[in-house]
């Protein structure tokens, strides 16, 4: 059966099908923040989200990084390489792209098992 969290009238945050669960694209709540600090609101919503689904970080099948600005990739991976389990790493892509709104700087979106 799929399970769909957090939802609105466009989109689920969170979803669920048997022992896998998709995030949405997360994005900083408070885009003040540089990029060290929007990627480590992302990584905190996806802890909460997978969190709800019956998951976390060390069960991360795949990760997909959207960042503003390429040349601010070592500060988001700064944080990333902090956060995920080294041991458990995902596949992963990251790519410079525009984002929905100009001041937001980072969107992760994650594939997880369920524990």
């Amino acid at each position: 059966m799929i399970q769909r969290q957090h939802s609105n009238q466009r989109m689920s945050q969170l979803v669920s099908f048997a022992d896998l669960v998709w995030t949405a694209g997360q994005v900083a709540k408070n885009p003040s923040e540089d990029m060290a600090g929007q990627t480590h609101q992302v990584l905190a919503q996806i802890d909460a989200l997978l969190k709800d689904a019956g998951s976390d970080k060390s069960r991360l099948i795949s990760a997909n990084i959207w960042v503003s600005d390429i040349s601010q990739f070592d500060q988001m991976n700064a944080v990333w390489d902090a956060w995920v389990d080294s041991k458990n790493t995902p596949v992963r892509a990251c790519v410079e792209s525009r984002l929905a709104r100009p001041e937001l700087l980072v969107e992760i979106q994650v594939i997880a098992a369920k524990a």
